[in-house]
């Protein structure tokens, strides 16, 4: 598929822009002549380039669930909720893909298979929920849960970036009181030794910091670009992308608070994938994928392979070591007494309401970590000064 941006004039010489996603430039002109329009210019822009994909963000697909819950609710068709959704759409390119989903729906084609034509602009969890909604009849039930489900997820990305306002700002002011000390204030003090020799090791070190901060600052930023390009690359090898996600829920301090992240998700997902009537298998993979931790990934191939020849639920999860034992306990219950839909729900709303507070918690560890490292900073730069300022001090009092 590819995405055309168009310029063209309507029947009545109205100008008007757009943009229309169609398999080549032949389905394009056609789709064009049935809106009936005269196309004056286009661009066409392959749609496999991720730059090119327009991704729905959480907040958009909890209002498109939404809208099409309460229309397919009030006894409206799926054609026309489509139709309807699509003339809702503020931005471009959004309306044009909804306006291919309607188009194709509206030939035969069903609406889980429609939203994967657009692959990469629809999460495959979404997909594989419409498509368990349409074979069992419930779409507008799946629509509501998922609307639900992602807005608790754009709630909890929403309680992240509030959280982390202050350690940023708080980043940024000791960044820029360091460069400050270092750039400014450091010289003025190294100016007083007229021997340079007798500087003390501490200032003779501080003196060579301020020396590179204001007159080599470029290597710092070639430094940070080739550190960027290179974590980058790390992330893409599969070896290195395990251990770096293996440290996230392992690591001190911190591992036990994004595992409850972690958990929250994996337990609302499951729960909406479990009751859609989808087979245990694809839930597990599904439910993993969400997470985005290859570690956990790794895992659940394990996981899934267990549960195929027999084995509960609970014990395959139990020996992943990722979550902890009382969510596995959790699911023992729910597998023995035949309700593990309904208790993976209350469970996920226990452990969405530690996530927020886990949240809390990451960003409260990084506080008292910046203010050290700033005081340190400050008091290094005291010690190297005081020497300095202590000669100078002697040095009026004996004229």
């Amino acid at each position: 598929m590819k995405s055309y941006s168009y310029i063209a004039k309507d029947a009545k010489g109205k100008q008007t822009k757009g943009v229309i996603i169609a398999e080549n430039e032949r389905d394009f002109q056609a789709k064009m002549k049935e809106k009936g329009l005269f196309c004056e210019d286009f661009k066409e822009s392959d749609s496999s380039n991720s730059r090119s994909i327009y991704k729905f963000s959480t907040k958009e697909l909890t209002f498109d669930c939404r809208q099409l819950s309460s229309m397919l609710n009030s006894g409206l068709t799926l054609v026309k909720s489509i139709d309807i959704l699509c003339k809702e759409q503020e931005k471009e390119k959004p309306k044009a893909i909804w306006q291919d989903i309607y188009e194709n729906v509206q030939k035969g084609e069903s609406f889980s298979e429609s939203l994967k034509n657009h692959e990469g602009s629809f999460p495959d969890f979404l997909i594989s929920m419409v498509g368990a909604g349409e074979s069992s009849g419930s779409l507008d039930v799946i629509m509501q849960r998922m609307s639900d489900h992602y807005a608790k997820e754009n709630k909890l990305k929403n309680t992240v970036k509030s959280a982390m306002v202050y350690p940023i700002i708080l980043l940024v002011i000791c960044l820029v009181v360091v460069i400050f000390l270092f750039t400014f204030i450091m010289p003025t003090f190294i100016d007083m030794y007229e021997d340079p020799s007798t500087m003390p090791a501490l200032t003779k070190m501080l003196a060579a910091v301020s020396d590179f901060l204001r007159y080599k600052w470029y290597w710092l930023i070639g430094i940070a670009v080739v550190c960027f390009i290179g974590f980058k690359y790390a992330m893409k090898t599969p070896n290195i992308r395990v251990k770096i996600d293996r440290f996230i829920i392992k690591g001190p301090g911190f591992g036990p608070l994004v595992t409850k992240i972690y958990t929250g998700r994996f337990a609302r997902t499951l729960s909406s994938l479990y009751s859609s009537g989808i087979p245990m298998v694809e839930c597990l993979e599904r439910a993993s994928a969400v997470l985005g931790n290859s570690y956990i990934d790794e895992r659940f191939v394990d996981v899934v392979d267990e549960v195929k020849q027999g084995e509960s639920l609970s014990a395959a999860i139990t020996r992943t070591e990722v979550f902890e034992p009382m969510f596995c306990s959790v699911i023992y219950v729910g597998e023995e007494s035949g309700a593990l839909d309904s208790i993976l729900e209350k469970t996920a709303d226990y452990y969405e309401e530690e996530s927020d507070s886990a949240v809390q918690r990451l960003v409260g560890m990084l506080e008292p970590l910046l203010m050290v490292f700033l005081g340190i900073i400050i008091g290094l730069v005291v010690c190297g000064i005081y020497p300095a300022l202590y000669g100078s001090m002697e040095s009026i009092e004996n004229e």
